[in-house]
């Protein structure tokens, strides 16, 4: 006689797009929420939020490509005193949240 077992449940290493993601970052940690209820509505574990999170804060605060423009005449008069202007241009990805 042969032996089957059959798994129920989720299914596991589920791959999640970056939309449902976000979606379920901003809801675990919109104010007044919590992680834990937010983990068990998505049916996704409480340290997956968190690593989600850590990750999107690290490609936040990591490093920027920075592009350097020829400079070009500028008809700007400034006082000979004042800081110099640098600006930037941010782009990317991101959840976009805090």
């Amino acid at each position: 006689m042969s032996h089957v077992t059959l798994l129920t449940g989720p299914e596991r290493r589920r791959r999640w797009r970056e939309e449902d993601q976000c979606r379920i970052l901003a809801a675990a940690f919109a104010p007044g929420a919590t992680v834990a209820a937010v983990a068990r509505q998505y049916d996704v574990a409480t340290s997956l939020i968190y690593k989600w999170r850590r990750t999107v804060r690290a490609r936040e605060t990591g490093f920027a490509e920075v592009v350097v423009a020829p400079d070009e005449p500028v008809a700007v008069s400034r006082p000979a005193a004042s800081p110099a202007v640098i600006e930037l241009e941010v782009a990317g990805r991101g959840c976009g949240f805090r």
